[in-house]
């Protein structure tokens, strides 16, 4: 008796946590969001914040989106960044306007492609216009500078690093030069070829997605990055300059799950 009961018992722990590991990576880690701030600016005077959105994978408006742009709204950022795989099928660019939509639209916004844009066959142009129309711009090999707070700021978008045609010198034609650098590069391992290639420029930051944190992860043991990713995983690379924040981003590919790699949100002052 007292073994049937040890086998009844250890049974039921394995299946209790098959069902936690299900549910966790089925439903938690994917859809409540790990909002992350840091504060990396040099002075206390005029902060912009910033919001950074990375590898949405849009399918359908879902309720999780909604709260995302809820909280988004109240936080009344300056500045948000769409740093790419936002959608990975041209039909799915109507949902991914709903969720726009659903963000206050005086808020700059700046978008760039991901590898699923190209693997994909996303129509850009399409895209571009629901973009623009959500007051978002698209910088493919781009560079803008905008004024806020008394400081001019100089927003430097990359072409994707393996779908499409990266190209940081073309990027950063007729740079102006200003006090604050902040490039969108989709593929965080094209971070070593900036720099390479950035000469005496000053990068403050670069702003990455596409690893999902390795979006399966298990006891840090993580079995596969995508093609893109290098040397790199997710968070903070300040070992070198430029520094790089990888986010682990919101949606998934492949496979419908996250384990050891909460979906989340970026916040910064910088």
């Amino acid at each position: 008796m007292k073994n049937l009961n040890r086998r009844k018992f250890i049974k039921r722990g394995i299946l209790a946590t098959i069902g936690f590991i299900l549910l966790d990576s089925f439903w938690f880690e994917k859809y409540v969001i790990d909002w992350n701030y840091f504060d990396i600016s040099k002075s206390e005077e005029n902060k912009i914040k910033i919001i950074q959105i990375s590898d949405l994978h849009f399918d359908e408006l879902r309720y999780f989106h909604k709260s995302i742009a809820k909280k988004i709204n109240s936080l009344k950022p300056d500045l948000i960044f769409i740093t790419g795989d936002s959608v990975d099928k041209t039909e799915k660019i109507d949902s991914l306007n709903e969720f726009l939509e659903l963000i206050d639209k005086p808020i700059q916004k700046y978008a760039i492609t991901g590898n699923w844009e190209y693997w994909g066959n996303v129509n850009l142009a399409k895209l571009k216009n629901v973009f623009s129309n959500n007051n978002c711009e698209l910088l493919i090999n781009e560079n803008r500078t905008i004024s806020l707070r008394n400081r001019e700021i100089s927003i430097i978008g990359i072409d994707d690093y393996v779908g499409g045609n990266a190209d940081f010198i073309k990027a950063i034609e007729n740079l102006k030069k200003t006090e604050t650098n902040i490039v969108l590069s989709h593929c965080p391992q094209h971070r070593d070829i900036i720099t390479t290639q950035k000469g005496d420029l000053e990068i403050d930051l670069v702003l990455s997605g596409h690893t999902h944190g390795g979006q399966i992860t298990f006891l840090g043991i993580v079995p596969f990055k995508p093609q893109g990713s290098g040397n790199y995983l997710k968070g903070w690379y300040k070992e070198s300059k430029p520094k790089m924040y990888i986010s682990k981003g919101i949606g998934t590919s492949i496979l419908p799950i996250r384990l050891g790699a909460r979906a989340e949100m970026v916040e910064m002052d910088i």
